[in-house]
């Protein structure tokens, strides 16, 4: 039997008024700081249980106004569930990422995780947590980049996608990317082309 998915993408509008009522709703600000990988400072603390404490930077990785936009479009073309995620607050916002895997797929409200199966979309507000925002630059460059345990934060968009988005209307391939880089190296080549 087969197993096909009904579900329509709204505009992203649409969802966006969806989110934002969600969050009214719990009593979070609509004040909306959208984040990618970029922004993301994991830092070691051995008082969690995993070992880490999320923190977040806009200092060292800005991105354009419109890249909630943009990468909610991307996103609604793949065939996985997209999430809005709410990582907590600051200074009276709300730190929003848009995530897309088929990860989210099984996440439910016990979860966190509330599901508009009609157009493949979770929402999860998450909770009151207060996240710290990071402006050392020491603190920035010793965050730690690899090695952690994997959580919903990682199907989020990196700023290299989101440009490649924008320059070129798509994520480019690593072969591509490749190529380019080969490029840019020939132009600084003394009697290059």
């Amino acid at each position: 039997m087969e197993n096909t998915r009904h579900y329509q993408r709204p505009p992203f509008e649409d969802a966006l008024a969806a989110w934002k009522r969600l969050l009214t709703e719990k009593s979070f600000s609509t004040d909306l700081l959208w984040i990618l990988e970029e922004n993301l400072c994991f830092e070691k603390d051995p008082g969690t249980p995993a070992g880490v404490k999320l923190g977040f930077q806009t200092r060292f990785a800005a991105h354009p106004p419109d890249a909630a936009k943009v990468i909610y479009h991307h996103f609604a073309e793949m065939d996985a569930r997209l999430a809005f995620y709410r990582l907590g607050g600051n200074a009276g916002r709300s730190l929003c990422l848009l995530l897309c895997d088929a990860w989210f797929e099984p996440k439910v409200e016990t979860d966190g995780y509330i599901r508009r199966d009609d157009w493949l979309v979770s929402f999860f507000p998450g909770t009151t947590e207060e996240v710290e925002e990071i402006t050392d630059e020491k603190r920035w460059q010793e965050r730690i980049v690899r090695g952690r345990p994997l959580s919903a934060v990682d199907f989020c968009m990196t700023l290299a996608a989101l440009r490649e988005l924008k320059a070129h209307g798509r994520v480019l391939t690593p072969d591509e990317r490749f190529g380019l880089k080969f490029l840019r190296s020939m132009r600084s080549v003394p009697g290059a082309p």
